[in-house]
């Protein structure tokens, strides 16, 4: 587990963020790229919004809609963490007591470490965020009061719109007219941009959550696939998979393109469909996405 000193870049990172400000959202002046989106809803619904975080330019489809959150919510979860700890109101060193009552599916850090008792919040942070995991996210938000806690935070931070209001794995279980557990694209988009970019997390902080965006892998096949390799990129996926529920692949990401601020691409997709596994035709939507965004990017 990463040790607060080891960061992405160090200076040089924190230096290139520091023109960036996540700026307020605003519609765009290039190529309007709706209808290619569209195109992308299929069976389903798409939410997209690409945002630049230098001007607030941003284009998008289904952008101030709803979708269901799914992991997507563990990159402001952390970020929260950080920003609480930034603040003095915890200590990334404490140690959150977990035993295997509080083990539930998709939890490959927290299960390794259940024999230990416990683990420290800085490691939970990265287990969160890196590999999605779903009892070291359920306890970090207990520690942050609940997802009472957590939609409280967000507020502060300045997103008037997503709500956290259940712990994992339930938050996944969404209906298409339940607002529990939702974002819209465009608010989650400059949430990520607020946090990445902006004055929200000290430059130490913001540095460790990009390194820990990058470390992860769960995305592969999703935005990162449609992004030139070259790019340095970091994204938070979200899966939901259930009986009576349609399918459910997201994904959040931020990439640094040659010589421009970076941009922020949300994308939440809605099969329509139902499913017993993640299937790549489905993620390759997003991946098109991803390509769609590193077009639009350098018009």
């Amino acid at each position: 587990m990463i040790e607060r000193r080891e960061l992405l870049g160090g200076a040089v990172l924190v230096a290139a963020l520091a023109a960036s400000s996540g700026c307020k959202a605003q519609p765009g002046k290039r190529p309007d790229i709706r209808a290619q989106l569209s195109k992308l809803d299929g069976e389903g619904r798409l939410g997209v919004c690409i945002l630049d975080t230098e001007t607030g330019e941003y284009a998008g489809n289904r952008e101030q809609e709803h979708f269901v959150m799914c992991s997507t919510f563990k990159l402001p979860l952390v970020a929260a963490i950080l920003r609480d700890a930034d603040q003095g109101k915890l200590k990334l060193d404490e140690v959150l007591t977990y035993g295997p009552a509080d083990l539930v599916s998709n939890s490959p850090i927290t299960e390794a470490n259940v024999l230990q008792g416990g683990m420290r919040i800085v490691d939970l942070a990265q287990a969160t965020q890196t590999t999605s995991d779903n009892v070291a996210a359920n306890l970090l938000l207990k520690r942050l009061g609940g997802p009472e806690g957590l939609t409280a935070r967000l507020r502060a931070m300045g997103d008037a719109v997503t709500r956290v209001d259940r712990y994992e794995p339930m938050a996944n279980f969404v209906l298409s007219a339940d607002l529990r557990d939702t974002t819209t694209p465009l608010a989650m988009a400059q949430s990520v941009a607020r946090i990445t970019t902006g004055e929200l997390l000290k430059a130490e902080s913001r540095a460790m959550l990009l390194k820990w965006m990058e470390e992860t892998r769960t995305g592969s096949k999703r935005i990162r696939a449609g992004l030139p390799a070259p790019w340095r990129s970091g994204d938070k996926t979200g899966t939901g998979m259930a009986k009576g529920m349609t399918d459910k692949y997201n994904d959040v990401a931020i990439t640094f393109s040659p010589g421009k601020a970076p941009i922020i691409v949300a994308a939440y997709y809605d099969t329509g469909r139902q499913g017993d596994e993640m299937r790549d035709a489905d993620m390759a939507v997003l991946a098109e996405v991803g390509r769609i965004a590193a077009k639009w990017v350098m018009a």
